[in-house]
């Protein structure tokens, strides 16, 4: 589990902040909110720059942080499926007002 911030322990901004404003889990969160599941190798090829050591660690963190839940099943091969939490859709709304945001002031915000 990530450490919250010993400077600022009881701040949700600062330690919810820190969870979801690396390179790509918001990114990862995006995509699992237009599925209701998704494998390992959908989430590569929705997200082709990501690199399968970040998207595992990407996962990994956000697991721990109790907004994408994995699901493994005792097949053959295996299977593993990875999903949103309530917790995890409940973030859904804010990442869409920022992508509407960011795609309002792109421009502006480049130059």
């Amino acid at each position: 589990m990530r450490e919250v911030d010993l400077r600022y322990p009881t701040c949700p901004i600062r330690n919810v902040l820190a969870r979801i404003s690396d390179k790509w889990s918001l990114i990862v969160l995006w995509n699992l909110g237009l599925n209701e599941k998704m494998r390992y190798k959908e989430l590569m090829l929705s997200i082709p720059d990501i690199s399968h050591k970040m998207l595992t660690n990407t996962l990994k963190h956000l697991e721990e942080d109790h907004l994408v839940k994995r699901e493994a099943y005792a097949e053959i091969p295996p299977r593993v499926e990875y999903s949103l939490t309530k917790t995890g859709k409940s973030l859904i709304p804010t990442i869409e007002q920022m992508i509407d945001w960011a795609q309002t002031n792109f421009e502006e915000v480049v130059k």
